[in-house]
C-alpha cells in the first residue's frame, strides 16, 4: 500500500501521512483542480485502501462518463438539462430584460463574482489622471462659472443668471463629451466626472444643466449611432449651444419599466413616395426640455404595410425632433421638490418627421432599446455619481470648516465625541466614493461598459450622499436649517431624493440590476447555460453546467478554508496596510459565489422574484466593488501616513456593510441556515470602524495638511 511504502521511506506516522493527504485534498478542492486530477487523485486513494475489483470496474466506468465529454453530454447532461426545462428552473428572460443584460460588458465585477478573484489583474486596471488640457478648462473655465454662480440667486429667480448660460454655451460646457473634430472638447469619462462633480458643488441646478446634455440623449447617441450626415450637422450646434437638447423616455405609465413605452410613430409614405413618422406622444420629468431645441425621443414604431422591411412592429426606436416641429407641446415645467432646473412635460401631436430622423436612419428602427442600454452601461457611471461625490467634498469642507470654528462651552464642537461620530461617516463616506468614482471612471475611459459596475455607483453614491447630507444637517443645526445666501447645506438636503429617482429608481436597481444581472452576466457559467437551453445547444449545456459544478466544488473549499482561518490563507498581492484586507476580500468573494450558487440552487427561476434576498446579495456585490476601489486608490494615489485611517475606515465601514448582507441572507433563506448565521456572527469580516479611527479621521481634516 502507499501508505505503507511512505511510512518506511519516511520518519513519520500513519496520523501525519493521513493529515497530508487530507491537506493535498483540500488544496486540489481550494485550486479549483481540473476533474482529471481529481480522478487521479482519488484513484490513488481508492488504490492506498486496497478496494475490491469489483470496485475498480465501476470506478473505470464512472470516470469514462465524467471525463469524456461525448458520452457524458448523452447520458448525463442531455437528462439534466430537459429536467431543468421542463421544470423551468432557470429564470425566464423578456426581450427588455435580454437586450439589457447583453449591453455592455463583463469587467471586474466578473472577478468578484467568481471567488477567486484575480487581484494583480484588478490592480492593473487604469487609474485616471486628468491630462494637462482638462486640468485646465476645470482650473480655468469651471471655476469662472462658479465663481459666477449663486445657487442662493439661482433659487430666487428660478433659473441660471443669463450670464452663465452664455458661458455654458461659449465654453462648451454641453459638448464635453463630443468629439473635437465636431467641436466638442473630447474630454475623457473623468474630466467628464470631475467637471460635473465641482459643479454640482456649486449649485445641484447648475450640475444637473450641465450633466445632462452630456448623458444619455441626442449627442451621446448620435456618436455612437448616428449617420455621417447627422453627427455632420447636429454635433457641431450641440457642442457650441445653438442647439439644446433633451431626452424623451419617461412617460406616466412607464417609468422603470420602459418596455412599457406608449409613445408611438406610424410609418407612411406620402404622395411623392418619400417615407415619412407620424408621432404621438405624452412625456414626463424630462430634463430642459421646455427650453430644448432637439429632442431625442423614445417610442414605439408601427409599420404597418412594412415599408421599412422590418415587419410591422419594428418596436422602440430613437429620433431626434426639432423642437420647433408643428405638434411639439413644450413650455411647461414641473417643480422637483423646488429645485430650480428645467424639469418638464412635453407632449406630441401628429408630429410629422421625415425617416430620417431615426438616429443611425432607417436601418436603426426598432434599435432604441439596444442603443439606450449601450450608452446607460457606461453613463450611469458618470453623472449622478459625480453628482453625489461632489456634493459629498463640498459637505465635507462645510462641516470640518464649522465645527473648528463653532464653539460651545468654551471649545470647538468638533472636539466633542458626539460630533465626531456623524462628522466621521461624512469624511469616510466621501473618501470612498471618490474611490469608487475614480476607478470607474479608469474602467470606463479604458473602453468599458460595466452595466452592473455602473449601476453599483449610481445606485450606492446617491444613497450615500443621503447619509452624508442628514448627518451634515444635524451636525450644523439651525445654521443648515435657514435658509440664505451663506447656508450651502438646504438645497442639497431637498435635492437629494431626486437622484435617488432617476436613471432607474434605486429600489429597481439595487434588487434587479445589480444583482438580477450580476448574476446572469458576471457568472462565469449562468449565462452559457441559458443560452444552451434555449438554443438546445447540448455541447455548449455539458460544457457550461459542469464548468459550473466545478466552479461550485472549488468554492465549497475555498470558502470554509477562508472562514476557519479569517481569510489568512489567501494570497494577498501588496504587502503593508492593506494586505489584510486584499485576504478578507478573497474570502468574501469566494463566500458570496458559494451562496449565490446555492441560492440559483435553491431558488431557480423564483430567485428573480425574491427580490429581499437579490437585494442583499446586491449589497454585498456593491460593497465588494467599492472596498476594491478603495485599495486600488491607496495604491494609485495614497500611501500617505495621513491616507492610511481614511481607506482603513473605508474599508471598515465595507466590509462590515457586507457582513450585514451575509447575516441577511443566512437569516431568511431558510432554517437549515440559521447554524451558519451563528458562526457568521462569531466569525464576522468586521464590526465596522472604531471610534479611535474615526477620530483620527475627524482630526486630520480640521488640521491643515495634506
Amino acid at each position: 500500500m502507499i501508505t505503507e511504502y511512505f511510512l518506511t521511506v519516511l520518519p513519520v506516522t500513519e496520523s501525519v501521512i493521513y493529515i497530508l493527504g487530507g491537506l493535498l485534498t483540500f488544496y486540489l478542492g481550494f485550486l479549483g483542480a481540473p476533474l482529471w486530477l481529481w480522478t487521479l487523485w482519488i484513484a490513488v486513494v481508492c488504490l492506498d485502501c486496497g478496494v475490491s475489483q469489483e470496485f475498480w470496474t465501476y470506478y473505470v466506468a464512472i470516470a469514462a462518463l465524467l471525463n469524456l465529454s461525448i458520452i457524458r453530454r448523452y447520458l448525463l447532461a442531455l437528462p439534466v438539462a430537459k429536467t431543468m426545462k421542463a421544470l423551468k428552473f432557470l429564470p425566464e428572460i423578456s426581450d427588455t430584460e435580454r437586450v439589457a443584460i447583453e449591453a455592455g460588458n463583463v469587467w471586474v465585477d466578473a472577478e468578484l463574482f467568481s471567488g477567486k478573484p484575480n487581484f494583480d489583474r484588478c490592480l492593473k486596471e487604469p487609474y485616471p489622471v486628468l491630462t494637462k488640457e482638462e486640468q485646465a478648462f476645470i482650473d480655468g473655465p469651471v471655476e469662472e462659472i462658479c465663481k459666477m454662480t449663486t445657487d442662493y440667486e439661482i433659487n430666487q429667480n428660478r433659473d441660471l443668471p443669463k450670464k452663465v448660460w452664455t458661458a455654458l454655451k461659449k465654453e462648451k460646457f454641453f459638448g464635453v463629451i463630443i468629439p473635437k473634430k465636431y467641436g466638442g472638447l473630447g474630454f475623457s469619462a473623468n474630466a467628464h466626472s470631475a467637471i460635473v462633480a465641482k459643479l454640482s458643488s456649486r449649485s445641484c441646478a447648475l450640475g444637473i444643466t450641465t450633466m445632462v446634455p452630456n448623458s444619455l440623449g441626442p449627442a451621446e447617441l448620435l456618436i455612437h449611432y448616428g449617420t455621417k450626415a447627422q453627427k455632420d450637422y447636429y454635433l457641431p450646434r450641440l457642442a457650441d449651444g445653438r442647439e439644446i437638447p433633451c431626452f424623451g423616455l419617461t412617460e406616466p405609465g412607464a417609468g422603470s419599466d420602459a418596455g412599457a413605452i406608449k409613445s408611438h410613430g406610424e410609418v407612411f409614405k406620402d404622395k411623392d413616395g418619400k417615407l415619412y413618422i407620424k408621432l404621438n406622444w405624452n412625456k414626463r420629468w424630462i430634463t430642459l426640455s421646455a427650453i430644448s431645441t432637439l429632442i431625442g425621443l423614445a417610442f414605439v414604431l408601427r409599420d404597418p404595410d412594412n415599408l421599412l422591411k422590418k415587419g410591422k412592429e419594428p418596436g422602440i426606436t430613437c429620433a431626434m425632433i426639432p423642437a420647433k416641429t408643428k405638434g411639439v407641446v413644450l413650455g411647461r415645467r414641473h417643480d422637483p421638490l423646488g429645485v430650480p432646473f428645467f424639469n418638464c412635460p412635453t407632449q406630441g401631436k401628429d408630429v410629422i418627421v421625415p425617416i430620417d430622423a431615426i438616429i443611425g436612419g432607417k436601418s436603426y428602427a426598432g434599435k432604441g432599446w439596444q442603443m439606450l442600454m449601450g450608452c446607460l452601461a457606461a453613463g450611469r457611471g458618470i453623472s449622478l455619481p459625480a453628482n453625489s461625490t461632489g456634493g459629498a467634498k463640498a459637505v465635507s469642507r462645510v462641516v470640518t470648516s464649522y465645527a473648528t470654528v463653532r464653539k460651545q462651552f468654551g471649545l470647538s464642537i468638533g472636539r466633542f465625541e458626539g460630533v465626531e461620530e456623524p462628522m466621521a461617516r461624512i469624511l469616510g463616506y466621501t473618501y470612498l466614493m471618490e474611490a469608487t468614482r475614480a476607478y470607474t471612471c479608469g474602467g470606463l475611459d479604458s473602453g468599458q461598459k460595466p452595466p452592473v459596475i455602473t449601476a453599483i455607483a449610481k445606485y450606492n453614491f446617491t444613497e450615500l450622499f443621503r447619509k452624508v447630507i442628514n448627518d451634515a444637517m444635524d451636525l450644523v443645526g439651525g445654521a443648515a436649517i435657514t435658509k440664505g445666501p451663506r447656508n450651502m447645506l438646504a438645497n442639497a438636503y431637498i435635492a437629494t431624493p431626486i437622484g435617488i429617482t432617476v436613471e432607474g429608481a434605486n429600489i429597481l436597481t439595487r434588487t434587479l440590476m445589480v444583482f438580477g444581472q450580476g448574476a446572469i452576466r458576471c457568472h462565469p457559467f449562468a449565462k452559457q447555460e441559458i443560452q444552451a437551453l434555449e438554443t438546445d445547444d447540448w455541447k455548449l449545456f455539458d460544457k457550461a453546467f459542469f464548468g459550473h459544478v466545478g466552479h461550485v466544488i472549488r468554492n465549497v473549499f475555498r470558502s470554509v478554508g477562508l472562514s476557519v482561518t479569517r481569510g489568512l490563507i489567501a494570497k494577498s498581492p501588496v504587502s503593508g496596510p492593506m494586505k489584510p484586507y486584499y485576504k478578507k476580500l478573497a474570502w468574501a468573494s469566494a463566500s458570496f459565489a458559494l451562496l449565490s450558487d446555492i441560492a440559483l440552487g435553491s431558488l431557480g427561476g423564483d430567485l428573480k422574484r425574491k427580490e429581499k434576498i437579490t437585494g442583499r446579495f446586491a449589497d454585498i456585490l456593491s460593497w465588494m466593488y467599492i472596498s476594491l476601489s478603495i485599495m486600488r486608490r491607496f495604491r494609485a494615489d495614497g500611501r500617505k501616513k495621513e491616507d492610511i485611517p481614511f481607506a482603513k475606515w473605508g474599508l471598515d465601514y465595507a466590509f462590515y456593510q457586507m457582513q450585514l448582507g451575509f447575516d441577511g441572507l443566512f437569516a431568511n433563506m431558510g432554517a437549515v441556515y440559521k447554524p451558519i448565521l451563528w458562526w457568521s456572527r462569531l466569525n464576522r469580516f468586521s464590526g465596522g470602524p472604531s471610534d479611535d479611527l474615526g477620530s483620527t479621521l475627524c482630526k486630520l481634516m480640521q488640521t491643515p495638511g495634506e
